[in-house]
């Protein structure tokens, strides 16, 4: 077994806080990650972890290993990033992570084409709605709507995304069409809100004649799935808050219609996010130039078939 491979499963251990997290992350079983730490505290001598039934805690040897061990993987691949560099040929693993919306439209297909202009990397497409952890879930890059909250990580700004607001026509011939964002605040309309864990936006930002003003929306409907949002608008159970690419076809057919288009919804920012050290690495530079052109032509393409 690879010293290294040892050294990269406890740093994965110890940053999880678990031996089977870190065993899924790293695509081993549990008995093989539990078999690399104890070979490497039978080769140090010391014990790295604290273990019980239900936890797993790191020992003060363990904490100072973790220290030398992150700069001897960051060693090992800033060199690996160097020859690669060289050859002008990257290659290996890159895990990659995005909104549903934006995984499901926009990345998914373009992947296919990146991997056939460098066959020599392998990409891991993970696509959540919820706030992820770069460092703790082992992320090269991810795409990002809003602005993060960890101010250490690096963005690269690939677009402003125009938003709206719409419904059905049978939700608005029902329910009548708004005339005033008010009205989404008061129980006059139902709203279908974005809402997991951590959710950074529980209120919807509108332009307003008074500038930029937030409203806190009212419904009996969310979800932390935003495909399930559109398809609950098309279904005539209220007035949800969209980006545009996300829903340009519905737009055009008119099965989904703009509402209070005086106070539209402020435009949100579409980003790459990725830490200093992954950006040394040449496939996720690569990645990084690769991708953002191409995402910001096929936005381009979906407000023109929106045509809002």
């Amino acid at each position: 077994m690879s010293y290294f491979d040892n050294i990269r499963t406890f740093v994965r251990v110890y940053e999880l806080g678990s031996m089977s997290a870190a065993a899924r992350d790293q695509r081993i079983s549990a008995a093989v990650a539990s078999s690399r730490i104890s070979q490497l505290e039978d080769y140090l001598s010391v014990r790295l972890f604290h273990r019980t039934t239900r936890q797993l805690n790191p020992t003060e040897q363990g904490n100072i290993f973790y220290e030398g061990a992150c700069k001897i993987l960051e060693s090992i691949d800033e060199a690996e990033a160097a020859v690669n560099s060289i050859t002008q040929s990257p290659r290996g693993l890159l895990h990659v992570a995005a909104p549903l919306g934006v995984g499901r439209r926009l990345i998914a297909p373009l992947i296919p084409k990146f991997k056939k202009e460098y066959p020599l990397i392998d990409l891991r497409l993970r696509l959540s709605d919820r706030k992820l952890d770069l460092t703790a879930e082992g992320l090269d890059v991810a795409f990002f709507l809003g602005l993060p909250e960890d101010s250490t990580l690096r963005i690269k700004k690939i677009a402003d995304c125009d938003r709206v607001l719409c419904a059905s026509p049978a939700y608005l011939f029902e329910r009548g069409t708004p005339e005033a964002a008010g009205q989404l605040t008061n129980g006059t309309h139902d709203c279908l809100n974005l809402r997991y864990p951590g959710a950074p936006e529980f209120q919807w930002p509108l332009e307003t004649a008074d500038g930029v003003q937030r409203f806190a929306v009212k419904g009996p409907f969310e979800s932390d799935d935003g495909d399930v949002l559109t398809n609950w608008a098309l279904d005539g159970l209220g007035i949800t808050l969209k980006p545009v690419f996300e829903i340009a076809e519905h737009l055009a057919s008119g099965s989904l219609t703009p509402v209070l288009t005086d106070t539209p919804p402020v435009p949100v920012q579409m980003a790459l996010l990725y830490t200093h050290r992954r950006h040394q690495d040449p496939k996720t530079r690569l990645f990084i130039d690769w991708m953002t052109p191409r995402v910001q032509t096929e936005l381009k393409k979906n407000l023109a078939t929106a045509a809002v």
